[in-house]
């Protein structure tokens, strides 16, 4: 009976210490950098800011700065890839952390978070299923968010495309609202690609393997896409447990490919409030150079 008590003590000290570790890492921000060979050779690179799910709230100081610090990497553009909210009264909170990123080119998609009021879940049904994508939930006043971001120029790409001249260069974009909640039209966008595009570029925040699939046959170079946190709680040399969506959980963060396109999954600089962990998968952004495929 005593050793089962000490295993039973052992076993709780572990466990809310691996909470507290949790807890404390969700303020572990880190730039990540990925250089990715995509451009026509001789092409001088270019280099794209990459982030997403900021899940703001107000009062996240240390976040805000540090996303304010990122403006420093001087990117040729930034893209954001949605849930940048996590509070019905978050709006002022978001602007004011994007701020200085917003005196660079940008463009950026919504997901679900930015639309609707986020909520605590039953952590085992969502490791057995993605959350609901079906929104029961209030409505958020979001249109202040797009309006701030639109005013500064950054572009929405909600069921988009456009050619965006960037640093001397032609990025043709195309963007998709959520997958997640069903918002996403790729078929409606009626324009193709440029075909004197330095870059073609996909973005959208859930990577439903439909979109994706979509993006891969139009022959997109590049594919952004946040939504699954890394998996958010990572077993340290297995990876991600979930992905929230139908995609496999060894893309859930970082770079791979689909089809022929290369894909990058942001695990994202937040999480819902309602659960504020993470573990072996720090909060992120990255800086993506894109270079030559000849280059070395």
């Amino acid at each position: 009976m005593v050793s089962t008590g000490k295993a039973l003590a052992g076993t709780t000290i572990v466990g809310l210490g691996t909470l507290a570790y949790a807890h404390l890492e969700t303020k572990r921000f880190t730039l990540r950098r990925v250089q990715i060979p995509v451009l026509e050779a001789d092409q001088a690179p270019i280099r794209l800011l990459h982030i997403s799910d900021l899940h703001m709230v107000p009062g996240q100081k240390a976040k805000s700065q540090w996303v304010r610090s990122l403006a420093t990497l001087n990117p040729d553009a930034v893209i954001a890839t949605g849930d940048l909210l996590s509070h019905a009264e978050a709006v002022p909170s978001a602007l004011q952390a994007l701020d200085p990123l917003m005196g660079l080119p940008g463009a950026f998609v919504l997901g679900s978070n930015d639309y609707y009021a986020s909520r605590p879940i039953n952590p085992i049904k969502y490791f057995s299923t993605p959350s609901q994508r079906t929104p029961t939930r209030a409505m958020l006043d979001w249109e202040p968010l797009v309006k701030g971001m639109t005013n500064n120029g950054w572009l929405d790409l909600t069921n988009t495309q456009i050619d965006w001249k960037v640093d001397g260069r032609l990025i043709s974009v195309k963007g998709v609202d959520d997958p997640h909640i069903s918002r996403d039209d790729y078929a409606g966008i009626t324009n193709s690609y440029n075909g004197e595009a330095d870059l073609t570029l996909g973005v959208v925040h859930a990577p439903y393997l439909r979109v994706l699939d979509a993006m891969a046959a139009d022959n997109t170079q590049l594919i952004l896409a946040g939504h699954t946190h890394g998996g958010q709680l990572r077993l340290p040399g297995y990876g991600a447990l979930v992905t929230n969506c139908d995609l496999d959980t060894r893309r859930a963060r970082g770079l791979s490919s689909h089809h022929n396109s290369a894909l990058h999954i942001s695990a994202g600089l937040g999480c819902s409030r309602y659960a504020p962990f993470r573990f072996a998968c720090p909060p992120e952004a990255t800086l993506i150079t894109l270079t030559s495929r000849k280059a070395r």
